[in-house]
């Protein structure tokens, strides 16, 4: 039995939500020790990359708010970002909080939806920013306040400190 060729993405087909990721992610990658972007910033690296002929105006409102997922979907349900301010994003992960009406939305392309020459980006999200962003010791929000305060003991043991501070309480 003779095998098809997988179907590639062309340059035309590309969706503007794809579009979005991909900038995205080369950000990401090529600039690993920043967590998150402008909005501004993966427009620019998306024209620079030039996915398409000319960089579509709907790009913008995709990083903005059709690709985001915790933002209210208008109408694209999306979740490929995760704003961290008014104007920064980064890639979605597993895990990050999201908007109801989003649940079960694509987080990443379809690796036939897009161009070759991007099939590597979606094996990296896999295995080295979700990795590194998920696992990395000292990332969990909790985990992370261990030791918080620990100044305020000024070198008492925790309950010398208390003891001092209730003296003439009565």
């Amino acid at each position: 039995m003779k095998r098809m060729p997988m179907a590639v993405a062309s340059r035309e087909s590309v969706k503007v939500a794809d579009e979005v990721w991909i900038a995205a992610a080369l950000l990401h990658r090529e600039q690993a020790d920043r967590e998150e972007f402008t909005i501004d910033e993966i427009v620019d690296r998306a024209r620079q990359e030039a996915i398409t002929e000319t960089l579509r105006t709907s790009v913008r409102v995709h990083a903005a708010l059709h690709c985001v997922a915790n933002r209210q979907p208008s109408p694209a349900r999306y979740r490929m970002l995760s704003a961290t301010g008014k104007n920064t994003r980064r890639l979605f992960r597993p895990g990050d909080p999201y908007h109801r009406e989003r649940e079960g939305a694509k987080t990443t392309p379809n690796r036939e939806e897009i161009p070759e020459r991007y099939h590597t980006l979606l094996d990296w999200y896999r295995t080295d920013y979700l990795a590194r962003t998920t696992a990395a010791p000292g990332r969990d929000p909790i985990l992370g306040l261990r030791g918080l305060g620990r100044e305020i003991w000024r070198g008492e043991k925790p309950d010398e400190y208390v003891r001092h501070l209730r003296e003439g309480w009565d």
